[in-house]
């Protein structure tokens, strides 16, 4: 999803320079007006915006989102945007909750991630209690301590590269996919070093879920490029199979006891699974 988001968002940047610009609906008179009119049009529909509702802080993060994949908003012109939006494009009103008899008790607590508008993803806890998460927006690797509160990124060595699902193998390594530059990462962290292993093939867009079966072989779905594949740690090769129903958009994925790893089509109504056989 998020790579199809991205090359909307190339295309629209592109189409916008040579073709003259939609109407749009109107904004509200305000300081910002003429930045939102400029700029946000040239990702999106100006209604995208008018559409939505966020807090101030809220608008903010959403800003800094943009910046981190490109937006040219000039850094002393944030605080000016992110007041008008918050100003005329205020948090909708949420339902009423519904409140159910009995006593419950409920305690959340937040960490804050070192860089705003990362746009934190996929959590997963690792084996040594850590929690490690994908900023797919700042293009780095999150690890908080629970216990300490401390979270330390890792960048990744691809610019852009939009981290997505994550998964732990047995040494420690975090594997990661890259659902906007269409390769498979390895993180070292004890080291920092990132190893990529590429898309044989250029339709392979958009890498999606990771996980290990009980042999250490990396399986993975390829949402947009509607497939499933396989990755030997061992050697690095990656192998590519088309899913049967053309559009499924592969998502999710979890293994079975016997090994066999099963995956939801997001794009169709069914459940399938993948047997890889060497002929």
């Amino acid at each position: 999803m998020a790579n199809t988001w991205l090359l909307h968002v190339m295309v629209a940047a592109l189409l916008c320079s040579v073709l003259p610009a939609r109407s749009q609906t109107p904004l509200p008179e305000g300081p910002g007006k003429p930045l939102v009119e400029t700029l946000c049009v040239q990702c999106h529909e100006l209604s995208t915006v008018t559409r939505a509702g966020y807090s101030e802080q809220g608008w903010g993060n959403n800003l800094q989102m943009m910046i981190n994949v490109g937006a040219a908003l000039p850094a002393d012109q944030v605080d000016v945007v992110t007041r008008y939006l918050a100003q005329h494009f205020p948090e909708k009103p949420k339902p009423d909750a519904v409140v159910m008899p009995g006593s419950v008790q409920v305690s959340i607590q937040e960490w804050t991630v070192p860089t705003p508008g990362s746009r934190p993803h996929d959590p997963l806890v690792a084996p040594d209690g850590s929690l490690w998460y994908t900023g797919q927006f700042a293009n780095v690797l999150g690890r908080l301590d629970p216990h300490t509160g401390t979270i330390k990124e890792f960048p990744l060595k691809t610019p852009n590269a939009g981290p997505h699902g994550l998964v732990a193998d047995k040494d420690g390594n975090i594997w990661y996919t890259s659902n906007f530059k269409a390769h498979i990462g390895k993180l070292n962290p004890k080291t920092g070093d990132v190893t990529e292993y590429p898309m044989p093939d250029p339709a392979a867009r958009d890498p999606h879920t990771p996980i290990f079966d009980h042999q250490s072989t990396l399986w993975f779905t390829v949402q947009g490029g509607n497939m499933v594949g396989r990755l030997l740690p061992q050697t690095g090769e990656v192998t590519l199979v088309p899913s049967p129903t053309p559009k499924s958009r592969p998502y999710g994925m979890m293994v079975n006891s016997q090994g066999i790893p099963f995956f939801v089509e997001f794009g169709s109504h069914k459940i399938a699974r993948s047997i890889y056989r060497s002929l």
